[in-house]
């Protein structure tokens, strides 16, 4: 139905930036709220960050307003999380994941992508 594929992971040194890409493929792209999500070895999956059908409605956890941002690009079927002054705190796999709904809970996510390792050396 939705598919995903995300890329642009990688090790970068603190202060750095990373910009993640989401490719979806399937039906009604447009009309899904699109988030992004991280999980860290040993800990729970966390919400980052997730933007409207429009992209005109975000939301971000408080650990990463005003490092990260949330755009998508409705006619190319791709969603971006831009990250600035990275921290080694921010070391996780990131999911891009998309939701019927408007929700930060990944339980209200259906379709999730394989993720990417960002990694951030101090």
């Amino acid at each position: 139905q939705v598919q995903l594929v995300e890329s642009g992971g990688g090790l970068v040194q603190a202060g750095g930036s990373l910009r993640l890409s989401c490719a979806a493929s399937g039906r009604t792209f447009s009309r899904y709220v699109m988030g992004w999500f991280r999980q860290a070895p040993g800990k729970e999956r966390e919400f980052v960050a997730a933007a409207s059908w429009s992209g005109t409605s975000t939301s971000y956890a408080d650990s990463v307003k005003g490092r990260f941002t949330i755009s998508r690009d409705n006619a190319k079927n791709t969603v971006y999380l831009q990250m600035n002054s990275l921290k080694p705190e921010d070391t996780a796999v990131y999911y891009c994941a998309a939701s019927t709904e408007w929700n930060i809970l990944a339980t209200s996510y259906d379709y999730w992508g394989q993720g990417t390792q960002v990694a951030v050396s101090s």
